[in-house]
């Protein structure tokens, strides 16, 4: 078994087993706790932190000489009923891929067996445990976390490098429908600029929380980016009265912590299945992008960047790549990160 310079996540929770959850928010002082996964899922915040805990995003890097490495994880359903699988990068490119089941198991991948970077990257659904790593383990894992290894196991942890960049979002950034954690578009983003990324999509529960804008402020990073809006659209969380002053105490918030980090606000992509329907309070999409400019422009801030989503994709792409003329599919995911990278840049 070997260290792991896990990244990507806010608190790391142990149980008495060994099992660590990756929270991508603070649960702290919160009415949460591990067992929320299959609790009330009624109760209010349930869905938020359920999200939280699934390790979208979380990755760790080691330098290794290994033939082979495993990693001990527990898996359950998300909300959604998914589980998305781990990816294995070999100095920057997709290894393995292994899809994860329902319950406690061992995932294993051959390496090359000479100096090589390798990256885990943790599923972006599912709610997920880890327990150990081991490299060259000669037999597996204990069920303890211990391991058949030999010691001087051929790895080291790597530290995160580059700057930090925070991504905040929806489904659409969480990208459950992606074909892997190391293709969502922050994902592609990240490893195109060289980035530590910070991932906060949270699958139906991008809805301006407090909770959300103190992670963001009180985390430090280089850049950040908010797609803000296409949630707030499908609960009728705010009124056209409420909405553009939430966005604006979100933002102020966050500038607490970043005074002068550059910062990147972009409304709704196209949705083919709702443009033009009114929500529950009444406000169409188009509402809701001038509702989130409105909010964002309050700030007069000179270094925001506000971002019309509708020039992201155009509505002929969408029908295209889009899975249910709502959330993109792994296609389109990748598109989307080929049109966000060149925005999202650092300052020289």
């Amino acid at each position: 078994m070997v260290d792991a310079l896990w990244t990507g996540y806010r608190l790391r929770e142990v149980d008495a087993d060994g099992w660590a959850t990756f929270w991508r928010l603070d649960p702290r002082g919160e009415a949460v706790g591990l067992q929320d996964w299959y609790g009330d899922a009624e109760r209010p915040g349930h869905r938020l932190w359920s999200r939280a805990a699934t390790p979208a995003g979380v990755r760790a890097s080691w330098r290794t000489t290994a033939t082979r490495v495993s990693l001990e994880l527990r898996a359950a359903l998300d909300l959604s009923g998914k589980i998305a699988p781990v990816d294995f990068l070999v100095d920057g490119e997709l290894h393995r891929r292994v899809e994860i089941e329902p319950g406690e198991q061992v995932v294993t991948a051959p390496l090359p067996g000479r100096p090589v970077e390798l990256q885990i990257w943790l599923p972006q659904a599912g709610a997920i445990g880890v327990r150990a790593v081991a490299f060259d383990a000669e037999d597996g894992f204990a069920g303890d976390g211990t391991t058949g290894a030999v010691a001087g196991e051929p790895a080291v942890p790597l530290p995160p490098t580059g700057p930090r960049w925070i991504t905040y979002g929806s489904s659409i950034t969480q990208c459950t429908g992606a074909y892997g954690p190391s293709e969502t578009w922050p994902a592609l983003v990240a490893r195109r600029h060289g980035w530590d990324l910070v991932s906060l999509g949270f699958a139906g529960e991008c809805q301006l929380d407090p909770v959300a804008a103190r992670t963001i402020r009180d985390t430090p990073a280089r850049l950040i980016s908010l797609c803000l809006g296409i949630n707030v659209y499908g609960g009728a969380t705010f009124s056209g009265r409420t909405l553009p002053g939430q966005v604006e105490s979100f933002l102020r918030t966050v500038r607490d912590g970043h005074p002068h980090t550059p910062m990147v606000v972009i409304t709704p992509l196209v949705a083919p299945a709702v443009e033009g329907r009114p929500n529950a309070v009444g406000l169409t999409l188009d509402d809701v992008r001038a509702c989130v400019e409105l909010g964002a422009r309050a700030l007069a801030d000179p270094d925001l960047q506000l971002v019309d989503g509708r020039t992201i994709l155009t509505p002929e792409e969408a029908h295209a790549l889009y899975a249910d003329d709502l959330h993109p599919g792994p296609d389109g995911y990748r598109l989307l990160a080929d049109r966000l990278a060149p925005l999202l840049t650092l300052p020289l």
